[in-house]
């Protein structure tokens, strides 16, 4: 790690004191790696079984694990979606709240996905996730890995948070926001936080950020909860914006986060001049602390009626019938109210959340696009709603046939004609279209080994 600038020493030492050194001997240890479950595909029993990752598990997080495995991105489990890679720090604004299962919930700042795809793990086959990204080459990330994790009821989008604010007024229960920042948090795992760091680095996403939770006050419901986070120590972009923001918009009040991230982290800072007499309700993350990189967070709850249980519905456009064909002879069940057409393909999307043409980057699952007098299948499909299929090609984690599978081979079945999803373990990977005996692959090409 490069040496970290004098100014930002400065500031840091004001900010821990004695501690200081501890914190700065902490950066010379190798980053801390983790992985949560992904319970939309797998039960925490279940997962014990095969874990083969690690055993050790982070203490605010329910599905969270410290990791110690090499090259996990390369195990077919994590083809399969069953577990997601994210820093251990970054899992506990999730955890500050108690996330009903029918929330509608959303996350401004989303991609890569991490907070994304553990928001959607909490949420039931009523709850509804809209993830946004402002950078389009960001999205695609962040759908990746939504496909990959196979996650129902999930929205992506692709706007600036103004306009979010227009489109989605008042609609969520929560809101993330996972706000662009200096990253100081990320010095030990990013060098490039380092070499972009200036003071008036720090000022400028101080403004943005305080634009960002403006714009995510229009989305939220009344009685609803916002999470601010940030990757960052600094008190302009932390315990500064979060008491400016409680200065414009005095329906808001802080309130304390969920106990088990309350004990691995450290209580806010009360600055010169602060007007919030509960600002040590917000917490920071500190990696001589506890496990993980830097991280800020707050829960901020407006004070209005809960509106919990509203619910919006979106009459989109009902499919023809050769999707629905394709879906009985595909699927073992499906609930038919929720097989709709989005952006001129069908989807199956929970629609209490109103998308309109055009507004999202992917709504819900994409089955397929529909060709001339058929259907051709998205990889979505197979990932999302394999467990749902007729034809499973069920094949062990050692099976040399998976290997073939993945470098885009087709394979040798004992299986009728159609559409079938390929498991490993019985998780689906992706899918296969079986023609006397064998089954072509339609594993995507930028995916395969």
């Amino acid at each position: 790690m490069k040496q970290l600038p004098q100014e930002y020493q400065n500031r840091m030492k004001k900010l821990l004191g004695t501690e200081f050194d501890s914190y700065i001997k902490e950066l010379q240890n190798p980053p801390i790696k983790a992985f949560r479950v992904n319970t939309d595909k797998i039960s925490l029993e279940e997962f014990e079984k095969i874990n083969v990752f690690s055993k050790e598990k982070i203490p605010y997080v329910a599905n969270g694990y410290y990791l110690d495995y090499e090259k996990v991105g390369n195990h077919l489990y994590h083809h399969a979606g069953l577990i997601y890679v994210q820093e251990p720090a970054a899992m506990a604004p999730v955890e500050c709240v108690d996330i009903n299962s029918d929330w509608c919930v959303l996350d401004m700042c989303a991609a890569p996905g991490g907070k994304s795809t553990q928001l959607k793990n909490k949420l039931g086959e009523n709850g509804i996730l809209v993830s946004n990204e402002i950078i389009s080459s960001r999205c695609k990330i962040l759908t990746g890995n939504i496909e990959r994790l196979g996650l129902n009821n999930a929205v992506v989008t692709c706007m600036d948070t103004a306009k979010l604010a227009t489109v989605f007024e008042n609609a969520f229960d929560l809101v993330m926001v996972d706000a662009p920042c200096s990253g100081e948090g990320m010095f030990r795992k990013e060098q490039i936080a380092i070499d972009e760091w200036s003071e008036s680095n720090v000022e400028k996403c101080a403004k943005r950020q305080a634009e960002i939770l403006d714009n995510a006050v229009k989305t939220l419901k009344s009685g609803g909860y916002i999470v601010y986070a940030t990757c960052t120590f600094s008190l302009e972009e932390n315990e500064m914006t979060v008491d400016a923001f409680l200065e414009r918009h005095p329906e808001f009040q802080i309130v304390p986060v969920n106990e088990r991230v309350q004990k691995y982290t450290c209580d806010g800072i009360a600055f010169e001049g602060c007007k919030c007499q509960n600002i040590h309700f917000a917490r920071r993350f500190y990696p001589h602390k506890a496990k993980g990189e830097g991280q800020f967070m707050a829960v901020l709850h407006h004070k209005g009626e809960n509106e919990h249980n509203s619910k919006t519905v979106f009459n989109n456009k009902k499919p023809n019938k050769i999707v629905t064909d394709f879906l009985n002879e595909t699927l073992s069940e499906y609930n038919p109210e929720y097989v709709g057409e989005y952006n001129g393909n069908p989807v199956y999307y929970n629609n209490k959340i109103p998308i309109k043409d055009g507004q999202a980057f992917c709504c819900g699952v994409t089955i397929g696009e529909v060709r001339k007098n058929y259907v051709m299948p998205h990889h979505q499909f197979f990932a999302a709603l394999g467990h749902k299929f007729k034809r499973k090609i069920n094949l062990p984690l050692e099976s040399d046939k998976l290997i073939k599978y993945l470098h885009g081979e087709e394979i040798d079945v004992d299986m009728t004609n159609g559409w079938a999803v390929v498991t490993v373990d019985g998780f689906s990977l992706g899918g296969a279209k079986v023609v006397n005996g064998k089954a072509k692959n339609h594993y995507p090409k930028g995916l395969r080994k």
